[in-house]
């Protein structure tokens, strides 16, 4: 639960620091009446990662069970590929998005409504996809047969629109390099977990070989339906035992990328979201840390 409450939370912050972004600039630029067609984007954005959600969730159900496993270690090789350009991104190009986004808006508003929409679209309907993508994936890693996945995801989101307010009140201060820092992290390392059960369906859809090749079974020490060891499976995807390709596969992942993810190199500064004493300026002020 705790690793999909992490995806739920990462992925719907930055959209919803995405939409802060966006509305305050238009408050501040007396521009409220561009709101409407913003929050039309923002919906259709959301409705349409919700649709890919629920057709993938839906669809797969229909196939047989090596198309299923072909299918669910495909995407989630793919959803690793896409978290993993992610959080890079965001943690070279963060400090940049908000004069990005605010060149979009000003170009858009130039144009008309219809510009307005696509603009909200494009920049929530990204974070949305993948977030639908990566969620699927993760949850199907960990399932254990109850709901706990799906609400944790759900709590995350939750919690991340929260936020997103009270940074656009001006009534929370926080350092948002470091907790896309800190968040980033604990993402590559669930990312791990997620490639490394994408690699067990593909070897159990015969796609790859291996699958009767164990690294290690320590289900005598850490049973799977014991307390912790659900613990580890939802935090880490933990499988007691794992093949040697799917062990080879999360090293050879997991070491270079948080290496280079923590590198010193091309890092974001440390910029706190400043709180501002006009709303306007409060609005502005709760995205700073973004720049």
């Amino acid at each position: 639960m705790f690793g999909n409450y992490l995806i739920g939370l990462r992925e719907g912050l930055e959209a919803s620091l995405v939409v802060c972004i966006l509305v305050a600039y238009l408050v501040k630029t007396g521009h409220r009446d561009a709101l409407k067609p913003i929050w039309i984007g923002v919906g259709a954005a959301v409705g349409i990662a919700l649709a890919f959600g629920a057709g993938l969730e839906f669809g797969s159900r229909e196939l047989t069970f090596e198309a299923q496993e072909l299918l669910g270690g495909s995407l989630s090789v793919l959803a690793v590929v896409l978290v993993t350009w992610m959080v890079f991104w965001m943690r070279r190009t963060a400090r940049h998005l908000k004069a990005e986004l605010h060149g979009r808006l000003d170009a858009a508003l130039r144009v008309g409504t219809g510009a307005l929409v696509a603009t909200a679209f494009l920049a929530v309907g990204r974070e949305g996809l993948e977030t639908a993508l990566f969620v699927w994936a993760s949850v199907r890693a960990s399932s254990d047969g109850t709901s706990a996945p799906l609400v944790g995801v759900v709590l995350g989101i939750a919690t991340a629109v929260l936020l997103g307010w009270l940074f656009y009140r001006g009534a929370l201060r926080i350092d948002l390099a470091r907790f896309f820092i800190w968040t980033g992290s604990m993402l590559v390392v669930v990312a791990a977990g997620v490639l490394a059960y994408g690699v067990h369906d593909l070897q159990e859809a015969r796609f790859l070989d291996g699958l009767a090749d164990k690294a290690f079974d320590i289900s005598a020490t850490i049973p799977p339906d014991s307390w912790y060891g659900t613990l580890l499976k939802g935090v880490f995807n933990f499988q007691p035992n794992p093949t040697v390709l799917q062990v080879t596969v999360w090293a050879l992942y997991l070491v270079p990328a948080l290496a280079l993810f923590l590198s010193p190199v091309g890092s974001v500064p440390s910029v706190p979201v400043k709180k501002q004493k006009a709303t306007d300026e409060k609005a502005e002020g709760t995205v700073e840390g973004t720049r």
